[in-house]
C-alpha cells in the first residue's frame, strides 16, 4: 500500500508551545535570543561563522574511529569520518539520551531529520559536505526518564538498582526479560521476530548501555551514512577544559543566564533556570552536583571537598570527570563538533533559545536551531475510522468534544444554529430603541440590557439544542474516542509516547525509509503519514 502525506503548520496542530510558534513564525520578540535564522541564508551564514573558529577534528575523528573501533563501519561512514578532517565538511547535529529502546517514537524522528537535511543541503550547497551525527547524552542520570518505554499503550519499566550515569549503566537480566516482553507483543507481525533478535544481540549481559545504544542506531542508520558520537571521552572533554575552568573560578554561565532569564521571561516560559555551577562530577556510578560554599567545592554525594586550586587540578588531570548540564552541554557539543544545525524538540529549543549569550561569551559558534521532523503514524484501522466519521485529516486535532460538534453540525438533519432568530432579534430591539428614546433616553440602556439577556439565554439554549442533538450520535462519539485513543496516546502526540518497535515490527526497514522520502529539511510542517 502505498503511503500519501499531509503536511500541517506546527501552530495548527495545538500541541506546541508559544515559544516555539513564535520561532517558526520568526516573530520579533524572539530575534535577540538567537544568532541565524532557520533558513538557508541562515544556514550559510553559520558556515561562515564556523570557518572562523578553529575546531579541532584530528581529536575528533580519532575519538570517533576509537569509538567505532569493534563496529563494522559501511563504505558511506568511512566516507563521512574522512570528510570530517575536511575544512569545508560541517555537521548537521541531533542530541538525544540513550533511552532503553531508544524510548519515544521521536527519538527515530530526530535521527531522520538530521540524515535528510545533510542530504538537502548536499544539494543546495554541493561546494561543502554535511555529516550527520547524533550526540548522544549518556551521561544523564534520569533513568526514570530513560529507564522505560511504552508499547501499545502498555508501560515497561526497567526495574535495576544500578545508579548514576545511564549511559555507564550495564545490560542485566530484568532489562533482558523487556526483550521477552517486547517479543510477546510484536512477534507476531512480520518483522517482530527479526527486531527483538536485534535487541537480544545488542542488548547482552554486561554491555554499557551506551555501547549497546550506538550499535542499535547503527543498525538502523548506517546505511545514510549516520555518525554516533559518544561525548563520556577524555579526550574530548579536554578541549572543553578552558570552559570548565572559567565556571568554576567565574560561575560564568549562571550569571548570564540570569539576565537573558529576565528578559525572555517577559513573554514566555523559561525553559530551565541552571544551577550556580552548571556542571556535574562524574565519578563510577554516580553524578553529582558541583556546589560552592565560601571558597571550598563540595561533591556531597561522594562526601568529596575541594580547594580552587585541588579542583583546578582535577580538572586539568580527569576532565572526563566534569559533565556538563544542560546550560554547558551545548557549548560543549558545539566546541566539539564542527557543526552548523542543531535539530531539537521543542524543549530543547526553548532552552537553546536561553544560550545565545553564553556561545558569546565563549566564542563558540552558535547553530542554526531547526524544530525536529514531528509525525504522526496512521495505520489502516486508524485510517478506516477516519473514512468512517468522513473527517479531514486536519479535523483529528480537534479535541473529542469539538470533533462530535463538528460532525454533529455537519450531518444533523435539523436545524441546530440560533444565529438567524438572533439576528431578527437584533433587528428588533434596535427599533425598540429607536422607540423609547424618543419617549425617554435613559430607557435605551435597560433595552440594551434586555437584549443581552436575551442573547445570553439564547447561547445557552443554543448549547443545549447540540448537547441533546449529540445524544443521536453516540455511535461517532465512540469512533471518535477510539480513533483519538491511538493516534493521540493519553491526549498526547504518538510520537511522545510510543516506543517505535510496534510499527518497525509491520513495516521493517521501510519505516526508516518512509520517514527519510517525507522528512522536511529546512521545511518546518508537521507530517501526518498514511
Amino acid at each position: 500500500m502505498e503511503n500519501s502525506c499531509t503536511y500541517i503548520p506546527y501552530k495548527e496542530t495545538g500541541y506546541f508551545s508559544k515559544i516555539v510558534t513564535d520561532y517558526l513564525d520568526h516573530a520579533e520578540k524572539l530575534k535577540p535570543f538567537y544568532q541565524h535564522s532557520p533558513n538557508i541564508e541562515g544556514i550559510k551564514n553559520a558556515i561562515t561563522a564556523r570557518k572562523n573558529f578553529n575546531t579541532d577534528r584530528n581529536t575528533l575523528v580519532e575519538a570517533l574511529r576509537n569509538q567505532y573501533c569493534n563496529i563494522q563501519l559501511n563504505q558511506t561512514q568511512k566516507t563521512n569520518l574522512d570528510l570530517l578532517l575536511n575544512e569545508n565538511t560541517f555537521t548537521i547535529t541531533t542530541a538525544h539520551q540513550p533511552n532503553i529502546f531508544t524510548g519515544p517514537l521521536y527519538f527515530i524522528y530526530k535521527i531522520v531529520h538530521a540524515i535528510k537535511l545533510a542530504a538537502d543541503l548536499k544539494l543546495q550547497l554541493p561546494e561543502y559536505n554535511f555529516v550527520p551525527v547524533y550526540y548522544m547524552g549518556s551521561e544523564d542520570a534520569d533513568l526514570e526518564e530513560l529507564g522505560q518505554i511504552t508499547l501499545d499503550g502498555k508501560k515497561i519499566n526497567w526495574k535495576t538498582n544500578q545508579t548514576g550515569a545511564v549511559g555507564r549503566m550495564v545490560v542485566d537480566d530484568n532489562l533482558v526479560k523487556i526483550i521477552d516482553e517486547i517479543k510477546g507483543q510484536i512477534a507476531v507481525n512480520e518483522y517482530g521476530t527479526e527486531l527483538c533478535e536485534l535487541f537480544y544481540r545488542i542488548y547482552s549481559p554486561g554491555k554499557t548501555i551506551q555501547k549497546a545504544t550506538l550499535e542499535l542506531v547503527n543498525e538502523l542508520f548506517s546505511k545514510y551514512g549516520l555518525i554516533v558520537l559518544i561525548p563520556d571521552n577524555k579526550a574530548l572533554k579536554s578541549l572543553f577544559t578552558p570552559i570548565i575552568k572559567k565556571e568554576i573560578c567565574d560561575q560564568f554561565s549562571s550569571k548570564i543566564l540570569q539576565n537573558t532569564i529576565i528578559e525572555l521571561d517577559k513573554n514566555y516560559k523559561v525553559q530551565a533556570k541552571g544551577r550556580e555551577i552548571n556542571l556535574f562530577y562524574l565519578k563510577d556510578n554516580y553524578r553529582e552536583h558541583i556546589e560552592i560554599q565560601e571558597d571550598k567545592f563540595f561533591i556531597h554525594g561522594l562526601n568529596l571537598s575541594f580547594t580552587l586550586n585541588e579542583i583546578l587540578e582535577e580538572i586539568e588531570e580527569y576532565p572526563e570527570r566534569f559533565s556538563p548540564n544542560v546550560i554547558l552541554r551545548g557549548a560543549f557539543q558545539e566546541l566539539i563538533l564542527p557543526n552548523i544545525s542543531f535539530i531539537g524538540g521543542g524543549g530543547e529549543l526553548a532552552y537553546w533559545l536561553e544560550l545565545k549569550n553564553i556561545f558569546v561569551t565563549t566564542g563558540i559558534p552558535y547553530p542554526v536551531l531547526l524544530l525536529r521532523n514531528s509525525f504522526l503514524m496512521i495505520n489502516i484501522k486508524s485510517k478506516l475510522l477516519i473514512n468512517n466519521l468522513n473527517i479531514r485529516i486536519t479535523d483529528i486535532f480537534k479535541s473529542n468534544y469539538e470533533l462530535l460538534n463538528h460532525l454533529v453540525k455537519i450531518h444533523s438533519e435539523n436545524q441546530l444554529s440560533l444565529d438567524q432568530p438572533i439576528t431578527n432579534f437584533k433587528t428588533e430591539f434596535e427599533q425598540i430603541k429607536s422607540i423609547v428614546s424618543k419617549v425617554d433616553c435613559t430607557l435605551v440602556d435597560h433595552v440594551a440590557a434586555l437584549e443581552q439577556n436575551l442573547n445570553t439565554n439564547l447561547a445557552a439554549l443554543e448549547k443545549k439544542i447540540l448537547k441533546a442533538e449529540k445524544r443521536k450520535f453516540k455511535e461517532q462519539q465512540n469512533q471518535i474516542d477510539k480513533l483519538k485513543s491511538i493516534l493521540f496516546p493519553n491526549e498526547n502526540l504518538q510520537e511522545r509516547v510510543e516506543n517505535f518497535s510496534l510499527l518497525y515490527s509491520s513495516m521493517g526497514n521501510k519505516l526508516i525509509d518512509t520517514l527519510y522520502t517525507n522528512s522536511k529539511g529546512l521545511d518546518q510542517l508537521f507530517t501526518v503519514i498514511n
